[in-house]
């Protein structure tokens, strides 16, 4: 107390002369508008900011929630679209299903070596096995490979072991999907015949041969074409919609009647020979 005491003695007229400023101010304020106005233009610009800094900074804790959600929504509409019937309604319930739609994130990803993989967090005890296609909200991105527990490995396309049906999308002409290794931005389609009318800028989509993807998931755009004339066949480079260098989340395919198609094939071409 005595400290408080010697402090006010101490600092007397500074202190009578802040007391005596704040009443001038309040006098000040009281009897002329203007300056009413300007102190209370800059107290709702100060309070204004602040609400604005703590607005922002709560949406920004808030995004890692909305995107979460976004992603749910996400794989829901996907697995409506997948799982439509021959007539386009919606599959009642799961017997009905052709895919099943799994999301998951990517926590590995090479794009600069020949043979490249993508791991990812979901794996057999999400129901994750191999052969089921995995892509982004952008488009197709690789096959898994293999599995563990809880994760897995995808084969990109951006492998030289990757080979994938795929079509033009204006003409269903289908071909091959396959990655030359020299641009991480660009594929290759292979094996569409020089009758096929071609434009820089068609879409390329998967095909309806492939027993992994469903059919017209988006690949990339024709970025140039040569005609080998010693084949009769286009090669075309195809400029990925993904950018293969940054990619988080995923969405991995299950076609359920996969295994039912290929015994059938494979029935087939044994009673063939």
């Amino acid at each position: 107390m005595q400290q408080i005491i010697n402090f006010l003695i101490r600092y007397k007229i500074f202190l009578l002369y802040l007391l005596l400023l704040f009443i001038s101010l309040i006098f000040t304020f009281q009897s002329h508008s203007y300056h009413q106005s300007r102190f209370l233009n800059s107290a709702n610009y100060v309070s204004g900011s602040i609400y604005s800094f703590f607005d922002n900074t709560t949406s920004y804790f808030d995004l890692r929630e909305e995107n979460e959600k976004l992603v749910q929504e996400n794989q829901r509409l996907r697995y409506q679209l997948y799982n439509k019937t021959n007539n386009g309604a919606q599959a009642l319930d799961s017997l009905e299903s052709n895919y099943l739609v799994v999301r998951g994130k990517v926590i590995k990803n090479s794009y600069s070596d020949q043979r490249n993989y993508i791991t990812i967090n979901k794996g057999k005890k999400d129901s994750v096995e191999q052969d089921m296609g995995v892509i982004t909200s952008k488009g197709i991105l690789g096959i898994v490979e293999n599995t563990s527990n809880g994760f897995a490995t995808v084969q990109s396309i951006l492998n030289e072991k990757s080979n994938i049906n795929a079509k033009i999308k204006n003409s269903n002409h289908f071909g091959s999907l396959i990655w030359d290794t020299k641009d991480y931005k660009t594929v290759q389609l292979m094996d569409i015949p020089r009758l096929v009318q071609l434009t820089i800028g068609d879409t390329i989509v998967t095909g309806a041969m492939s027993s992994i993807f469903p059919e017209n998931i988006p690949i990339g755009t024709i970025k140039k074409f040569d005609l080998d004339t010693s084949k009769s066949f286009y090669r075309i480079d195809v400029s990925l919609f993904n950018d293969m260098t940054n990619i988080n989340n995923v969405y991995i395919i299950k076609n359920l009647n996969r295994q039912e198609i290929l015994e059938l094939q494979e029935s087939t071409e044994t009673n063939d020979q």
